[in-house]
């Protein structure tokens, strides 16, 4: 019994060392991990911008399930959006309710241009957690959260288009019993709009919800346009 003891204790102990000598950035990145290897989880995604600005984009609400669908809304000028993807194709809704791929809005003016764009970035948190950790500097803890600059570069893909003035950025995780709950993004910078300077900042959180319970209902429209 005694061996079977001592491996026991050795093994927590070395448990305990790697625990920490783990930084913040191998957490956060374990984090992401796990969370794009559940079966399913939902996502809420809200932005700030400055009273000022021109477009106001509403609340995003996604699902998606493992090597499957992602189905997520998006308010828009008024509007309530429906969107789908998967295997790297993405649907929505145009103003009058019928599915059309992303792809068929890439000429289109205006509003809806913009919203087909986003909706062929978006990214699931799981990836978007990775590709943010690429770009944050001095990753550290503050309080529950972690937090760190971007690199300039890194805050100049947060805008699709446009050529963003003196850009700077932060970026924010919040985990719980090691699992990624928020993160939150934080962006300032001056855009130039036909001819006219306006202010383009924004912060943008990101909630997970219902890891494992959560169901991906795709309309029947939406799925043939996607398969």
């Amino acid at each position: 019994m005694k061996p079977i003891l001592s491996l026991a204790l050795i093994t927590v102990a070395c448990t305990r060392i790697l625990a920490a000598d783990a930084t913040p950035k191998d957490e956060i990145t374990a984090a992401a991990k796990k969370l794009g290897e559940q079966s399913n989880y939902s996502w809420k995604v809200t932005t700030v911008v400055p009273e000022s600005a021109q477009f106001k984009p509403g609340p995003i609400e996604g699902k998606t399930e493992k090597d499957g669908f992602t189905y997520f809304t998006m308010s828009f000028a008024e509007n309530l959006i429906e969107a789908a993807a998967k295997g790297g194709k993405a649907a929505l809704t145009d103003q009058d309710g019928s599915w059309k791929l992303a792809s068929d809005f890439e000429n289109a003016e205006g509003p809806a241009r913009f919203v087909a764009r986003r909706v062929q970035n978006m990214k699931l948190p799981a990836t978007q957690v990775t590709d943010l950790l690429a770009v944050a500097k001095d990753l550290k803890k503050d309080g529950d959260a972690y937090s760190a600059e971007m690199t300039e570069e890194g805050v100049k893909k947060q805008f699709i288009f446009g050529e963003p003035k003196d850009p700077k950025g932060s970026v924010k995780f919040w985990l719980k019993d090691g699992t990624l709950v928020k993160y939150q993004v934080k962006v300032e910078a001056k855009m130039d709009f036909n001819g006219n300077e306006f202010d383009a900042s924004r912060t943008t959180t990101t909630e997970i919800q219902n890891v494992g319970k959560t169901t991906v209902n795709v309309p029947g429209e939406a799925k043939k346009k996607l398969m």
